[in-house]
C-alpha cells in the first residue's frame, strides 16, 4: 500500500468513528481533498489511491492542474474501455474575485464559498448550458470574525431565496471555516450553529428543502466535532497531502 494509500485510508477511518460515535451512516459524510499549493503528480496519487473529489481555493493554479490531470489521465487510459473513465469532481473553495467568475463557472462542478448575490448571478450567467448545474454553498461567518469571508447568518436567508431562483445554479446548502480554536465545546457551538441555520434554511424553503443536503465544514483539526454536528463534506488537506506552502498567487 502506497503511502498515499495510507494516509486516505486513515482519514477514512477518522470519518467512519466520528460518525459512529453519533449513530451517522459512514457513507454520509463525502471527504474532499484539498488539493491547493499542491501539484498535478500529487492529485495523481490520491486518485490512484481512489479519492475523486478534490478543492482548490487558487484559480490560476486549479485550472493549470486540472488540465495537467486531465491530460496525464487521458494518456495513461488511451487504450481502455470508456466504462474505465475517472470521473472526477472538482470543487472551488476559495475567495471569488467578480473578475474570476467566468473560469469558476466553466470549470468546476460545486463552489463552496459563494457569499454575495452579485456572485452568484455571475456564476449563473456564465455557467456552459450543455454541462450540469454548478452546486452552490452560501459561506457562512459563523464565528462573526472580522477578518473571515462569509455573509453573516441574518443575511442567509435572502441571499438563499435570490440564489434557488438562478437558471444555471443548483443550491446545496451552507460552508463554514469557524474561528480556530482548541477548545471543542466552542467547535460544537460553532458547527451545531450551522446546521441549526441550515435546518432553517429547508423548514423557511420548503419546496427546496430536499436538495438543501449539504453542510461543507471541519478539517483536518476539527473534523470529527463537524462531523458529530452534521457534516456532509469535510475539507481535508494537510493530513492527506501534508504541509503546504503559502502565499500562493490565485
Amino acid at each position: 500500500m502506497s503511502l498515499m494509500s495510507q494516509k486516505l485510508q486513515a482519514v477514512h477511518t477518522s470519518i467512519q468513528a466520528a460518525a459512529a460515535a453519533v449513530s451517522r451512516q459512514p457513507d454520509s459524510v463525502a471527504l474532499l481533498a484539498v488539493s491547493k499549493t499542491f501539484g498535478a503528480d500529487m492529485v495523481l496519487e490520491a486518485i490512484a489511491a481512489g479519492q475523486r473529489a478534490f478543492g482548490e481555493n487558487y484559480l490560476q493554479e486549479a485550472v493549470a492542474k486540472m488540465t495537467a490531470v486531465d491530460l496525464a489521465l487521458r494518456a495513461a487510459h488511451a487504450t481502455t474501455a470508456p466504462a474505465a473513465e475517472i470521473l472526477l469532481e472538482w470543487h472551488f473553495i476559495g475567495p471569488i474575485q467578480s473578475n474570476k467568475t467566468r473560469p469558476i463557472a466553466e470549470h468546476f462542478a460545486w463552489v463552496h464559498t459563494v457569499e454575495r448575490e452579485k456572485i452568484a448571478q455571475r456564476l449563473s450567467e456564465q455557467r456552459p448550458p450543455h454541462i450540469p448545474p454548478l452546486n452552490i454553498c452560501l459561506q457562512v461567518n459563523i464565528s462573526g470574525e472580522a477578518s473571515k469571508s462569509g455573509m453573516a447568518p441574518a443575511e442567509v436567508l435572502d441571499v438563499a431565496r435570490a440564489v434557488i431562483e438562478l437558471p444555471r445554479l443548483r443550491l446545496r446548502g451552507l460552508m463554514a471555516i469557524p474561528e480556530p480554536t482548541q477548545d471543542q465545546q466552542k467547535q460544537h457551538t460553532a458547527f451545531r450553529q450551522t446546521r441549526e441555520l441550515l435546518l432553517q434554511l429547508q423548514a423557511a424553503l420548503p419546496a427546496h428543502a430536499a436538495q438543501l443536503d449539504t453542510l461543507s465544514m471541519g478539517m483536518s483539526a476539527d473534523m470529527a466535532v463537524a462531523i458529530e454536528e452534521g457534516a456532509t463534506i469535510v475539507r481535508v488537506g494537510s493530513a492527506i497531502f501534508g504541509q503546504r506552502e503559502q502565499n500562493r498567487q490565485s
